[in-house]
């Protein structure tokens, strides 16, 4: 069952090599979509044999349905240029290549580690994470979603046993920038949705008390009920963030454009 691996990515030089090496056991094709970096990060994807293809920044879902849509083998591994599978996930992928198992399911969810810096974060509600990557071509395509993007396919899914590590942030800084943006857009999502009528979306934030409890709840839940604490001080920092990161959607979709 021969696999396209598909990765967007823009100035990732400093993690893209480490993403490549660790699909070459796997893949019988490599696709790296370039939304016009000024660093090294196409050289690095050549030199390592991805076949590298420009695009305009689509948006995140469009971005990577257009990296799907270039793919021409039986399956397809979707990744971000900071996802990187460990060796126990590469070799997982290979028996199920090899035993014909993989052809039981539409697509594979796969666990992922995020890390801050070299710091793996275990607890919190960070960990699974698992993300549906891997899927039989034809049968799945990213939701239409400004952000929180995911791959939706029409049969059925099973969620692998190994991981792949997440270096998405190099500091809790870093991920402090990196939700307010998602805040923001999951905000203008959230109108779009309302907008429209959609399901829960319709009058999620219309009760004020129950809105102000939502950042105070989310910090409970993460750091107490889902075990922040045990990643000592940086779960702390991380609870909080991730408050910070709802209270601020909740004030901006109550901003008028």
């Amino acid at each position: 069952m021969p696999i396209s691996v598909v990765i967007v990515a823009k100035n990732e030089e400093k993690k893209i090599g480490m993403v490549l090496d660790a699909v070459q056991s796997i893949a019988d094709e490599i696709i790296v979509v370039d939304s016009g970096s000024t660093d090294k990060t196409v050289s690095i994807a050549q030199n390592s044999g991805a076949r590298t293809i420009f695009q305009d920044w689509l948006g995140y879902a469009a971005q990577k349905n257009f990296a799907i849509s270039l793919a021409t083998q039986d399956w397809i591994l979707s990744l971000d240029a900071d996802e990187v599978l460990t060796r126990e996930l590469q070799d997982e992928i290979l028996e199920l290549k090899k035993s014909g198992e993989i052809s039981k399911f539409d697509g594979y969810k796969i666990p992922r580690i995020l890390l801050i810096g070299d710091t793996r974060v275990r607890f919190g509600g960070f960990y699974p994470d698992a993300q549906l990557r891997l899927f039989k071509k034809g049968s799945g395509r990213f939701n239409d979603r400004l952000v929180h993007e995911a791959i939706k396919v029409s049969g059925p899914v099973r969620t692998l046993h190994n991981h792949m590590l997440h270096y998405s942030y190099n500091s809790v800084e870093e991920f402090s920038q990196a939700m307010e943006n998602f805040a923001r857009l999951s905000a203008q999502e959230y109108r779009k949705q309302a907008e429209s009528g959609i399901g829960e979306h319709k009058n999620k934030y219309q009760n004020a008390f129950t809105s102000s409890l939502r950042p105070v709840w989310t910090f409970i839940y993460r750091y107490f009920l889902r075990g922040g604490f045990m990643d000592g001080a940086l779960g702390l920092r991380l609870a909080t963030e991730y408050s910070n990161y709802v209270r601020k959607k909740i004030e901006f979709t109550r901003q008028k454009d």
